[in-house]
């Protein structure tokens, strides 16, 4: 039996607000929360990732406005980009260098264009409805920021007395970078007012490198959340696996490492729908999880969409849309991109669409945001299981007038379901191909990688 009905049935025993359905069956009621502020407003909501160097051949802040109107076609609502600050060019890696070596926090890289540049591109984004963060690197500085001359106070040294460098790994090694020491007050001040600046031109929130971790103390975000947030309501998103009640948002970025095990056949479907449960225990419903099939460092690291996923690419994104989070698209993906971003070196995006997933996307971030009982946080719909097939996932959420039910076909092999919750029967129409659909004690049929997606 899946994990989601076992945990169901502890969540409501455990529930104080509680109702009776028409059947008897005790059901938990969402808790009402504010959707007028962050971060409740964006539960129904997709990110979307900007790669300002590699979006157009141009690489600039004008060039990538041209694809605004574009964007909101597509019904994004949340653009992240990546640092727009200057990088660094001692110990600099490749050509360009890296995004997250920064050489001042009030600049913009030249190569983007000019900081009037940037504003006009703030304003006509926030004017088409668009929410913009900036990616902040509080981490580590690119080795010739100012400050490792001004004030080498702000920085972390090793035996020898020299400012030491991050190292994810013994083969994973960024000499660029010079790693900050947050447990300095003064560091944390200086940064907080690095900050300041881009939230008084009017941005709308930050996306935070290494956002939490060993060497990110919580109150370098609960001390800038003090300052910051009185001039301007703010969207906090933590690049970190899990969540803190101090920001908005985190990665679920386990959530992809098991998508990509159940992709390669070393687990069964039912690891997702156990991570969920596991996820929501942990951390409770309020939770904004971050969740995706590609971001910027899986693309450039670890591979393409179709290098991890396969055939079941599309698949694995609906499931992303539906189950549970708050999904994120890469900039690039809608439309089919199919290589390695070079990380360091110019490397323009091609936007021939050549799989025609442009429709396809839209069509998931419509589902989102028109069908609350899958949206994230506790404003969406329980996942409740409708089946028992462990290579296959099937559920409904359902909040007050919304119910969504999906089910997904994890394998390149044909699979026979039988639909064991009969909360699931009726009547439906298949999201996708507007096709007439029963659902009852009779088995479904699922072709290789095939999902289905019903709406009420």
């Amino acid at each position: 039996m899946k994990k989601f009905i076992f945990f169901f049935v502890a969540f409501i025993a455990l529930s104080a607000c509680k109702n009776q359905s028409d059947k008897g069956t005790i059901v938990s009621e969402p808790i009402k929360t504010n959707e007028n502020t962050f971060p409740e407003k964006l539960n129904g909501s997709t990110i979307y990732e900007v790669n300002i160097r590699q979006f157009t051949p141009e690489g600039t802040f004008k060039a990538f406005s041209e694809h605004l109107p574009r964007l909101k076609d597509l019904g994004v609502d949340v653009l992240w980009l990546m640092p727009i600050h200057p990088i660094s060019e001692t110990n600099r890696k490749g050509t360009l260098g890296s995004y997250y070596a920064p050489k001042d926090y009030s600049a913009v890289n030249p190569e983007f264009g000019t900081v009037d540049d940037f504003k006009e591109l703030l304003k006509k984004a926030q004017d088409m409805g668009f929410y913009l963060i900036l990616d902040w690197v509080p981490n580590h500085t690119g080795r010739d920021h100012p400050w490792v001359t001004e004030h080498p106070d702000f920085y972390i040294r090793d035996a020898e007395g020299n400012v030491t460098y991050e190292s994810m790994s013994p083969t994973d090694v960024w000499w660029d970078t010079a790693l900050l020491d947050n447990n300095n007050p003064e560091t944390r001040k200086a940064m907080i007012n690095e900050m300041r600046y881009w939230v008084e031109m009017g941005i709308d929130g930050f996306r935070l490198d290494h956002g939490c971790g060993d060497k990110i103390p919580l109150y370098l975000w609960e001390e800038a959340r003090a300052e910051l947030d009185p001039i301007k309501e703010l969207f906090w998103l933590a690049e970190c696996g899990h969540e803190t009640f101090i920001l908005d948002g985190s990665y679920a970025d386990e959530f992809e490492v098991i998508m990509r095990e159940v992709a390669e056949g070393k687990k069964k479907a039912n690891a997702l729908s156990n991570w969920i449960d596991e996820d929501m225990f942990k951390h409770g419903r309020t939770a904004l999880r971050m969740t995706y099939t590609s971001n910027h460092d899986l693309n450039s690291w670890n591979g393409t969409v179709f290098e991890r996923f396969g055939e079941g690419h599309k698949t694995f994104a609906t499931f992303v849309f539906t189950a549970y989070g708050f999904p994120l698209i890469l900039g690039g993906q809608e439309a089919g991109m199919d290589k390695r971003l070079e990380f360091f070196e110019k490397d323009p995006m091609v936007w021939t669409d050549s799989l025609n997933l442009q429709p396809f996307y839209k069509s998931l971030v419509d589902l989102k945001k028109k069908n609350k009982a899958i949206w994230a946080g506790d404003e969406g719909g329980f996942p409740i299981s409708i089946e028992s097939n462990e290579d296959v996932i099937g559920f409904y959420r359902e909040v007050e007038n919304s119910k969504v039910i999906a089910i997904f076909n994890f394998t390149s092999k044909e699979q026979s379901v039988e639909i064991t919750n009969n909360k699931a029967y009726g009547s439906f129409k298949d999201y996708f191909t507007n096709k007439a659909v029963k659902i009852d004690d009779n088995p479904l049929s699922l072709k290789p990688w095939e999902y289905m997606v019903f709406v009420k």
